[in-house]
């Protein structure tokens, strides 16, 4: 192993990132920590339906199946 190499979460190396993808995970970082610090727990509907949001995917679902408006 070298000095300049990474090791992934296997342990086996990877090349060392360049300057343009460093930054570019540093920017990604601190965009979810922005994100982090202003998200609010949404509120809870009343009588609404139980369990996952059924337009989570864009399409009404319910008991596996799902139908566009």
């Amino acid at each position: 192993m070298t000095d300049n190499s990474l090791l992934t979460a296997s342990g086996t190396e990877r090349k060392k990132l360049t300057p343009a993808a460093e930054r570019a995970l540093a920017e990604t970082e601190a965009r979810r920590k922005a994100a982090d610090a202003c998200a609010t727990a949404q509120q809870r509907e009343f009588q609404g339906p139980k369990g996952p949001e059924p337009t989570r995917y864009g399409d009404w679902e319910r008991n596996g199946i799902a139908s566009d408006f």
